[in-house]
């Protein structure tokens, strides 16, 4: 009798072992935030720092992020700081799942910043509403100090912020906008006419 309950047990584990298996395949959280991002496509929002002001560049500015353009590989999001228009985060989806983030700065000719194109790849595919991007080689190679920077992004229903944690320093800059409420459009970032 113990053997008869001992095998429909272990049937039984099976079956749903075996069912668990046949479901559909989850997406992963890269792709999630991706559609989520994209979805903003054309959209401005305004936000506020959400750490200390560590410099003037930022205090008493209005900051406005515009998810500009939009591409089955590539999401580019001009960052305006007052009628500052030099900074453009440029996310890449790469072919492992992962996303790549990177800082095109510009002069207002257009031309690019000497320090431009720094940034990192996502480690792992993470999660729908976060990802981390910790400095890669290249940023290592033209920034020294910036060699241990992380950059994180977060995107829900209702804000979208960007982070900023230089380890080395131990300092910390975030700026989060409201997703609710959209603003006028600004003016093309410098060299993206």
């Amino acid at each position: 009798m113990k053997k008869l309950i001992l095998a429909i047990l272990m049937m039984a584990t099976v079956q749903v072992f075996a069912q668990d298996n046949q479901q559909a395949p989850r997406t992963p959280g890269s792709e999630t935030f991706w559609e989520n991002l994209k979805a903003h496509c054309g959209k401005a929002y305004e936000g506020e720092l959400a750490s200390e002001a560590t410099n003037d560049t930022f205090a008493g500015k209005k900051l406005v992020m515009h998810v500009r353009e939009c591409g089955d590989n590539v999401i580019k999001v001009p960052f305006f700081v007052g009628d500052d228009r030099s900074r453009t985060w440029v996310f890449t989806k790469m072919e492992d799942g992962t996303i790549e983030l990177k800082h095109d700065h510009r002069h207002e000719d257009g031309s690019p910043d000497r320090v431009t194109m720094y940034g990192g790849t996502s480690t792992s595919t993470g999660n729908g509403k976060m990802q981390f991007f910790p400095a890669d080689q290249e940023t290592t190679d033209l920034i020294p100090y910036a060699s241990s920077n992380v950059w994180w992004v977060t995107l829900d229903e209702e804000n979208f912020s960007y982070n900023l944690r230089r380890v080395e320093r131990d300092s910390h800059f975030s700026v989060k906008f409201d997703l609710t409420t959209e603003v006028d459009t600004p003016d093309a970032p410098w060299g993206h006419e």
